[in-house]
């Protein structure tokens, strides 16, 4: 059985997650701020975590950071916060997928699936060569040649994984919005550019000439090897 611990300061949707993840066969463990999220995420293990960003005791962005800082727990969102900027904090600082209340359960529930579909996938990470830059998916790690060690979020590594896993293939801008961020995201195509353009500036040679992260106008993007 999965064990999910939501956390919100709302009794209500509390309440209204718990009757509906237990008629769907999962373990609850609830919590009403930060504090308690950060325990019961240590204590009872869960397997997926909801979070609503909205905390009394702390922001929602920073119990993220603190789990992210020892476990690789599916985070899903739950906040009223709607504009892009929070969006990109929570999900730079870690979570995996984000909904905006109101929502409809439905929509949590799938994006729910979608998550742990995504983080249960048994295919063996892959390794690539970028430039000067060696990528070790499954330790998460990107070494140049010199080296130094090139850090990237938590969202720029979903991207990169995606990409890698598909040499020389076009991967469209629809499949990765989708795999990457969710199914309501299928159409922010601003977040790509924009999280191809810091992939280049840290991976590629020459940024504005790239040769292995390449843009297919109107289509997608596709890793050269």
């Amino acid at each position: 059985m999965t064990r999910v611990l939501i956390v919100d300061d709302e009794p209500q949707i509390l309440r209204t997650l718990q009757i509906n993840l237990h008629a769907r066969r999962y373990e609850v463990i609830t919590a009403a701020d930060g504090a308690q999220a950060l325990h019961a995420a240590a204590t009872r293990h869960p397997d997926l975590v909801v979070l609503d960003l909205g905390l009394p005791d702390l922001d929602g962005v920073e119990v993220v950071r603190k789990l992210r800082s020892w476990t690789p727990v599916p985070i899903v969102i739950l906040s009223g916060r709607s504009d892009s900027a929070g969006k990109v904090a929570a999900l730079d600082a870690g979570a995996d997928d984000y909904v905006t209340k109101p929502f409809g359960i439905d929509e949590l529930f799938a994006r729910i699936r979608a998550v742990t579909r995504r983080l249960a996938s048994t295919d063996p990470p892959p390794r690539a060569r970028i430039g000067r830059h060696t990528v070790d998916a499954a330790n998460r790690l990107v070494h140049a040649d010199d080296g130094t060690t090139v850090h990237l979020t938590p969202m720029e590594w979903q991207l990169l994984d995606v990409l890698i896993r598909n040499p020389g293939k076009l991967v469209s801008q629809r499949q990765l919005l989708q795999e990457v961020w969710g199914p309501a995201y299928r159409t922010e195509t601003d977040y790509l550019r924009q999280y191809l353009k810091h992939l280049r500036r840290k991976l590629e040679d020459d940024p504005s000439r790239p040769r292995h992260l390449l843009t297919e106008p109107g289509m997608g993007y596709r890793f050269q090897p």
